[in-house]
Protein backbone atom coordinates (compact mmCIF):
# COMPACT_ATOMS: atom_id res chain seq x y z
CA UNK A 1 0.00 0.00 0.00
CA UNK A 2 1.23 3.30 -0.98
CA UNK A 3 2.08 5.52 2.29
CA UNK A 4 -0.01 8.14 2.62
CA UNK A 5 0.76 12.11 2.15
CA UNK A 6 3.15 13.38 4.84
CA UNK A 7 0.20 15.96 6.13
CA UNK A 8 -1.59 12.57 6.75
CA UNK A 9 1.60 10.84 8.60
CA UNK A 10 0.94 12.36 11.49
CA UNK A 11 -2.36 12.06 12.51
CA UNK A 12 -2.99 9.98 15.19
CA UNK A 13 -4.65 6.83 15.41
CA UNK A 14 -7.42 6.02 17.93
CA UNK A 15 -8.06 2.54 18.27
CA UNK A 16 -11.13 1.45 20.57
CA UNK A 17 -9.53 -1.33 22.70
CA UNK A 18 -11.94 -1.00 25.63
CA UNK A 19 -14.61 -3.81 25.60
CA UNK A 20 -15.51 -6.69 27.20
CA UNK A 21 -15.59 -8.89 24.07
CA UNK A 22 -18.10 -11.24 26.14
CA UNK A 23 -19.17 -13.71 23.08
CA UNK A 24 -15.66 -14.41 22.94
CA UNK A 25 -15.25 -15.57 26.32
CA UNK A 26 -13.04 -18.42 26.10
CA UNK A 27 -10.38 -15.75 25.18
CA UNK A 28 -11.35 -12.61 26.78
CA UNK A 29 -11.71 -13.91 30.36
CA UNK A 30 -8.05 -13.36 30.56
CA UNK A 31 -7.42 -10.73 27.80
CA UNK A 32 -8.86 -7.86 26.27
CA UNK A 33 -10.19 -8.96 23.22
CA UNK A 34 -7.61 -6.92 20.85
CA UNK A 35 -4.46 -8.62 22.69
CA UNK A 36 -6.14 -12.30 21.50
CA UNK A 37 -3.48 -13.71 18.79
CA UNK A 38 -3.28 -14.29 15.59
CA UNK A 39 -0.09 -15.92 14.29
CA UNK A 40 1.57 -15.28 17.70
CA UNK A 41 0.89 -11.46 17.56
CA UNK A 42 -2.60 -9.78 18.68
CA UNK A 43 -4.35 -8.47 16.79
CA UNK A 44 -3.76 -4.70 17.96
CA UNK A 45 -0.46 -5.60 16.45
CA UNK A 46 -2.14 -6.37 13.09
CA UNK A 47 -4.30 -3.06 13.40
CA UNK A 48 -1.56 -1.57 13.74
CA UNK A 49 0.98 -2.75 11.35
CA UNK A 50 -1.89 -2.53 8.53
CA UNK A 51 -1.70 1.47 9.49
CA UNK A 52 2.24 1.83 9.38
CA UNK A 53 2.57 0.11 6.27
CA UNK A 54 0.69 3.23 4.96
CA UNK A 55 2.65 6.02 7.18
CA UNK A 56 0.59 6.34 10.06
CA UNK A 57 2.61 6.40 13.07
CA UNK A 58 0.85 7.71 16.15
CA UNK A 59 -1.49 5.83 17.91
CA UNK A 60 -3.90 6.19 21.02
CA UNK A 61 -5.18 3.35 22.77
CA UNK A 62 -8.47 4.17 23.99
CA UNK A 63 -8.22 1.12 26.61
CA UNK A 64 -10.25 0.04 29.39
CA UNK A 65 -11.13 -3.97 30.58
CA UNK A 66 -7.56 -5.50 31.59
CA UNK A 67 -6.17 -1.74 30.32
CA UNK A 68 -2.47 -3.25 32.37
CA UNK A 69 -2.13 -6.02 29.68
CA UNK A 70 -2.15 -3.67 27.15
CA UNK A 71 0.72 -1.36 28.86
CA UNK A 72 2.52 -4.28 29.63
CA UNK A 73 3.21 -5.35 26.24
CA UNK A 74 4.36 -2.47 24.88
CA UNK A 75 6.52 -1.38 27.85
CA UNK A 76 7.98 -4.47 26.89
CA UNK A 77 7.35 -4.46 23.18
CA UNK A 78 11.26 -4.06 22.37
CA UNK A 79 12.04 -6.86 24.49
CA UNK A 80 9.54 -9.17 23.38
CA UNK A 81 11.17 -8.48 19.78
CA UNK A 82 14.66 -8.76 20.07
CA UNK A 83 17.31 -10.44 21.63
CA UNK A 84 18.58 -9.30 24.43
CA UNK A 85 21.46 -9.70 27.15
CA UNK A 86 21.16 -8.93 30.64
CA UNK A 87 23.42 -8.13 33.96
CA UNK A 88 21.74 -10.41 36.17
CA UNK A 89 23.77 -7.91 38.67
CA UNK A 90 23.11 -5.19 37.30
CA UNK A 91 19.31 -5.52 35.67
CA UNK A 92 19.01 -1.75 34.39
CA UNK A 93 21.85 -2.82 32.25
CA UNK A 94 20.11 -4.43 29.26
CA UNK A 95 21.40 -4.70 25.80
CA UNK A 96 19.05 -4.98 22.77
CA UNK A 97 20.61 -7.02 19.87
CA UNK A 98 18.28 -5.69 17.33
CA UNK A 99 16.86 -2.16 16.48
CA UNK A 100 13.95 -0.70 17.41
CA UNK A 101 11.50 -2.75 15.06
CA UNK A 102 8.72 0.51 14.58
CA UNK A 103 8.86 3.68 14.53
CA UNK A 104 5.95 4.05 16.58
CA UNK A 105 4.58 6.30 19.45
CA UNK A 106 1.95 4.86 21.29
CA UNK A 107 -0.30 6.49 23.91
CA UNK A 108 -2.44 4.03 26.36
CA UNK A 109 -5.54 5.66 27.42
CA UNK A 110 -7.12 4.12 30.09
CA UNK A 111 -10.93 5.26 29.57
CA UNK A 112 -12.58 3.10 31.67
CA UNK A 113 -13.59 -0.32 32.32
CA UNK A 114 -17.63 0.52 31.22
CA UNK A 115 -17.54 3.37 29.16
CA UNK A 116 -19.58 3.23 25.99
CA UNK A 117 -17.73 3.54 22.73
CA UNK A 118 -18.60 7.40 22.55
CA UNK A 119 -17.42 8.38 25.68
CA UNK A 120 -13.90 6.10 24.98
CA UNK A 121 -13.53 8.40 21.86
CA UNK A 122 -13.98 11.61 23.61
CA UNK A 123 -11.77 10.55 26.58
CA UNK A 124 -9.22 9.63 24.46
CA UNK A 125 -9.14 12.16 21.90
CA UNK A 126 -7.45 14.73 24.19
CA UNK A 127 -4.56 13.23 23.07
CA UNK A 128 -5.10 13.99 19.53
CA UNK A 129 -4.36 17.73 20.31
CA UNK A 130 -7.10 19.01 18.67
CA UNK A 131 -5.77 17.77 15.13
CA UNK A 132 -8.23 15.32 12.84
CA UNK A 133 -7.77 11.99 13.50
CA UNK A 134 -8.56 8.46 12.06
CA UNK A 135 -11.10 6.17 14.53
CA UNK A 136 -11.27 2.38 14.56
CA UNK A 137 -12.19 -0.80 16.10
CA UNK A 138 -9.80 -2.74 17.67
CA UNK A 139 -11.12 -6.29 16.77
CA UNK A 140 -11.71 -5.63 12.81
CA UNK A 141 -9.24 -6.27 10.04
CA UNK A 142 -9.59 -4.78 6.30
CA UNK A 143 -7.14 -3.66 3.38
CA UNK A 144 -8.56 -0.37 3.36
CA UNK A 145 -6.67 1.67 0.94
CA UNK A 146 -5.96 4.80 3.37
CA UNK A 147 -4.94 6.68 0.77
CA UNK A 148 -8.65 6.52 -0.83
CA UNK A 149 -10.13 7.28 2.43
CA UNK A 150 -8.32 10.15 3.34
CA UNK A 151 -8.75 11.61 0.18
CA UNK A 152 -12.05 11.03 -0.28
CA UNK A 153 -12.35 12.42 3.07
CA UNK A 154 -10.83 15.82 2.52
CA UNK A 155 -12.36 16.10 -0.63
CA UNK A 156 -15.98 16.05 0.30
CA UNK A 157 -14.83 18.68 3.17
CA UNK A 158 -17.24 17.08 5.84
CA UNK A 159 -16.43 16.60 9.85
CA UNK A 160 -16.47 12.72 9.38
CA UNK A 161 -16.17 9.70 7.04
CA UNK A 162 -16.74 6.22 7.64
CA UNK A 163 -15.50 3.21 5.84
CA UNK A 164 -18.68 1.27 5.11
CA UNK A 165 -18.92 -2.62 3.38
CA UNK A 166 -21.31 -5.08 2.30
CA UNK A 167 -21.05 -8.03 4.81
CA UNK A 168 -21.69 -11.62 3.82
CA UNK A 169 -24.52 -13.09 5.32
CA UNK A 170 -23.93 -15.51 8.00
CA UNK A 171 -26.27 -18.03 6.10
CA UNK A 172 -26.85 -19.36 2.88
CA UNK A 173 -29.65 -17.93 1.34
CA UNK A 174 -32.34 -19.83 -1.52
CA UNK A 175 -33.85 -18.12 -4.24
CA UNK A 176 -37.16 -20.08 -4.58
CA UNK A 177 -39.83 -19.71 -7.47
CA UNK A 178 -42.89 -19.24 -7.58
CA UNK A 179 -43.95 -23.15 -8.05
CA UNK A 180 -41.98 -23.40 -4.23
CA UNK A 181 -38.89 -24.92 -6.18
CA UNK A 182 -35.55 -24.08 -4.80
CA UNK A 183 -34.20 -22.23 -8.25
CA UNK A 184 -30.67 -21.23 -6.64
CA UNK A 185 -28.73 -21.83 -3.10
CA UNK A 186 -26.28 -19.22 -2.72
CA UNK A 187 -23.21 -19.83 0.06
CA UNK A 188 -23.19 -16.88 2.47
CA UNK A 189 -23.62 -14.08 -0.43
CA UNK A 190 -22.99 -10.45 0.15
CA UNK A 191 -26.32 -8.75 1.87
CA UNK A 192 -27.63 -5.42 0.12
CA UNK A 193 -26.97 -3.05 2.46
CA UNK A 194 -23.84 -1.07 3.42
CA UNK A 195 -22.26 -1.24 7.44
CA UNK A 196 -20.17 0.65 9.55
CA UNK A 197 -16.79 -1.09 9.29
CA UNK A 198 -14.46 1.50 11.33
CA UNK A 199 -11.85 2.88 9.72
CA UNK A 200 -13.12 6.47 10.02
CA UNK A 201 -11.82 10.01 9.72
CA UNK A 202 -13.15 12.29 12.40
CA UNK A 203 -12.39 16.27 12.22
CA UNK A 204 -11.69 18.07 15.31
CA UNK A 205 -15.20 19.71 15.22
CA UNK A 206 -16.87 16.13 15.06
CA UNK A 207 -16.22 15.86 18.91
CA UNK A 208 -19.04 18.08 19.42
CA UNK A 209 -21.32 15.57 18.64
CA UNK A 210 -20.10 12.91 20.72
CA UNK A 211 -21.61 12.76 24.49
CA UNK A 212 -19.74 10.45 27.58
CA UNK A 213 -23.27 8.77 27.72
CA UNK A 214 -24.11 6.97 24.16
CA UNK A 215 -21.85 4.31 22.24
CA UNK A 216 -20.40 6.21 19.02
CA UNK A 217 -22.06 4.15 16.39
CA UNK A 218 -25.69 5.19 18.03
CA UNK A 219 -26.05 9.18 18.62
CA UNK A 220 -22.91 10.79 17.38
CA UNK A 221 -23.36 8.79 13.98
CA UNK A 222 -26.77 9.44 13.70
CA UNK A 223 -26.42 13.13 14.40
CA UNK A 224 -23.78 13.76 12.04
CA UNK A 225 -26.02 11.78 9.58
CA UNK A 226 -28.91 14.36 10.13
CA UNK A 227 -26.79 17.28 9.99
CA UNK A 228 -25.16 15.88 6.07
CA UNK A 229 -21.71 15.81 8.23
CA UNK A 230 -20.69 12.34 7.59
CA UNK A 231 -19.27 10.70 4.25
CA UNK A 232 -18.67 7.24 3.22
CA UNK A 233 -16.03 5.57 1.59
CA UNK A 234 -17.30 2.43 0.28
CA UNK A 235 -14.67 -0.68 0.65
CA UNK A 236 -15.36 -3.33 -1.92
CA UNK A 237 -12.08 -5.60 -0.55
CA UNK A 238 -11.28 -7.54 2.80
CA UNK A 239 -12.60 -6.86 5.92
CA UNK A 240 -13.21 -9.19 8.92
CA UNK A 241 -14.90 -8.47 12.21
CA UNK A 242 -13.52 -10.76 15.12
CA UNK A 243 -16.76 -11.47 17.20
CA UNK A 244 -17.01 -15.40 18.10
CA UNK A 245 -14.32 -18.02 18.63
CA UNK A 246 -14.98 -19.36 14.53
CA UNK A 247 -14.11 -16.05 13.61
CA UNK A 248 -10.72 -16.43 15.34
CA UNK A 249 -10.05 -19.71 14.06
CA UNK A 250 -10.46 -18.51 10.42
CA UNK A 251 -8.56 -15.20 10.72
CA UNK A 252 -5.82 -17.81 12.20
CA UNK A 253 -5.83 -20.23 9.12
CA UNK A 254 -5.72 -17.14 6.64
CA UNK A 255 -2.42 -15.71 8.40
CA UNK A 256 -1.04 -19.48 8.54
CA UNK A 257 -1.63 -19.98 4.85
CA UNK A 258 0.11 -16.76 3.72
CA UNK A 259 -3.25 -15.59 2.45
CA UNK A 260 -3.87 -12.45 4.73
CA UNK A 261 -5.71 -10.45 2.67
CA UNK A 262 -5.14 -7.37 5.90
CA UNK A 263 -1.05 -7.96 5.85
CA UNK A 264 0.24 -5.10 3.68
CA UNK A 265 3.57 -4.67 5.25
Amino acid sequence: MTAVSSRWSEVPVIILAGGLGTRMREETEYRPKPMVEIGGHPMLWHIMKNFSAAGFRNFIIAAGYKSEMIKEYFLNYRALNSDVTVALRDPDKVVFHQPASEEWTVTIADTGPDAPTGARVLRAAKYANGQRFVCTYGDGLADVNFDDLCALHESKGLLATVTTVRPTSRFGVADIGSSGVIERFREKPQVDGWVNAGFMVFENGALEYFDEGSMLEDKPMMRLAGDGQLAAYQHDGFWQWMDTYRELVNLNELWSSGRAPWKTW
